[in-house]
């Protein structure tokens, strides 16, 4: 299931929707953002316009709402899964600039890997090989660097990993308080 509906006592993740182009453009409008992506224009209306077409369409895609304020703050994605391997993808996350920093993203990504290693034995992260900000991001919430790889879209990239073997050690470092998983809220 990748895209089920999350929440912790910090967000709430659930599948994006057509209606949240407004509310999530206004976050991605901020060029500081995008500054050490590949695509440092992303900010821009048309490109992410495409951006989130693409999102919509992947089947995998969810806004991360605030719970105190019920403000939509970022997204990320379940990209891929490979069954054979045991292998799922979370990335194309990005967050308001006043998340940054604090303890939205480890609460965002134990919920996501947490949902993901109930069916898959490892997690992993491709980021931009200048894309330092994410990289100490992904350190912070204790993925591990296992290679450089090229993404799906062929740009180099650190590839990071959470496996079902590390998982109860970064899950015990991570933020989030108790989490709920409600299933049955998924996109078709």
């Amino acid at each position: 299931m990748l895209q089920p509906t999350l929440e912790n006592r910090h967000v709430r993740l659930r599948p994006l929707r057509v209606d949240d182009w407004e509310a999530l453009h206004a976050v991605a409008r901020d060029p500081l953002l995008w500054e050490q992506h590949p695509s440092p224009d992303r900010w821009q209306e048309p490109v992410f316009r495409v951006f989130f077409d693409e999102a919509l369409r992947s089947e995998g895609a969810l806004a991360i709402v605030d719970v105190a304020t019920g403000r939509l703050i970022g997204s990320s994605r379940y990209c891929w899964h490979d069954e054979r391997s045991g292998t799922l993808e979370i990335g194309w996350t990005f967050l308001a600039r006043d998340r940054w920093g604090g303890e939205t993203n480890g609460a965002v990504k134990r919920l996501m890997v947490g949902h993901a290693l109930t069916f898959a034995t490892r997690v992993v992260f491709f980021v931009g090989l200048g894309n330092t900000r994410s990289q100490r991001a992904l350190e912070k919430i204790g993925a591990a660097r296992c290679a450089n790889a090229e993404n799906r879209a062929g740009r180099p990239s650190a590839v990071y990993e959470i496996t079902s073997a590390s998982w109860p050690q970064v899950r015990a470092a991570l933020p989030g308080g108790a989490e709920t998983a409600i299933f049955g809220r998924c996109a078709s």
